[in-house]
């Protein structure tokens, strides 16, 4: 469980943590219960690492391609 919450933190991650926050506050500013469990899910899934899908319901492998590239050869066409 620790690994989960302090590894593999990318942009959308940070960016859901802090939304998630926001709206904490936002909903503690207003007194605003449906708005603060919104936060809260928000919050839950940034540091699970989770999203709508569960923790890899929607996972798309990553395509790793070793192909070189091929030097190819022109020709010059003179008139």
């Amino acid at each position: 469980m620790k690994e989960v919450i302090l590894n593999n933190w990318s942009f959308m991650r940070v960016i859901r943590l802090l939304a998630g926050i926001a709206i904490i506050i936002q909903a503690i500013a207003n007194k605003d219960a449906v708005f603060g469990v919104a936060g809260f899910l928000f919050t839950i899934m940034a540091l699970f690492n989770t999203g709508c899908c569960g923790t890899g319901g929607c996972y798309t492998p990553v395509k790793k391609t070793t192909k070189t590239t091929e030097e190819i050869s022109y020709e010059e066409v003179v008139k």
